[in-house]
């Protein structure tokens, strides 16, 4: 099954992410990779509002990424999609809230789920013993110079 994902209507609802961050989207797109895993799926996520130069779609394994550029719109750009996909989409489930995203889904015969809904069954998912625990993200180069600097002038460092 493929999840069709409104992304910045998603984002509010999961815990610990905000519209504010700066990179919101990627914490988005880590986070349902992460989901994907381990419930073998994939996701189509969609957001507006691309800088200039960065609209277009990324893959990210299981998890696409569409970046709208404006004056488009993810609702639109999403509705656009699901015309496209015509009957193939029907086994897909349209996550957002808004309801004109909604009904462009129904129009299709696609399921739909709310994004507090999904955003619980992310959370369900992810809190389950089998779920891959993330990634540590490596350390910055001044956070290498600062764990030398540490151990070098240690009073028990011998040369």
């Amino acid at each position: 099954m493929q999840w069709i994902i409104d992304g910045h209507n998603l984002i509010p609802h999961i815990q610990g992410l905000s519209l504010s961050d700066l990179d919101d989207e990627q914490a988005l797109i880590d986070l349902l990779l992460r989901f994907c895993r381990v419930e073998r799926d994939r996701a189509l996520v969609f957001f507006d509002r691309a800088q200039a130069g960065f609209g277009g779609e990324q893959k990210h394994g299981a998890v696409r990424a569409v970046f709208v550029p404006q004056p488009g719109t993810a609702d639109a750009a999403i509705a656009a999609y699901l015309r496209k996909q015509g009957a193939r989409a029907k086994n897909d489930t349209l996550v957002s809230s808004d309801r004109m995203v909604q009904a462009s889904a129904r129009a299709q015969h696609l399921q739909v789920l709310s994004s507090a809904d999904f955003a619980r069954r992310i959370s369900a998912a992810l809190d389950s013993p089998s779920a891959p625990v993330a990634p540590e993200k490596p350390l910055s180069a001044e956070d290498v110079r600062m764990w030398e600097q540490f151990f070098k002038n240690r009073p028990d460092n011998k040369p």
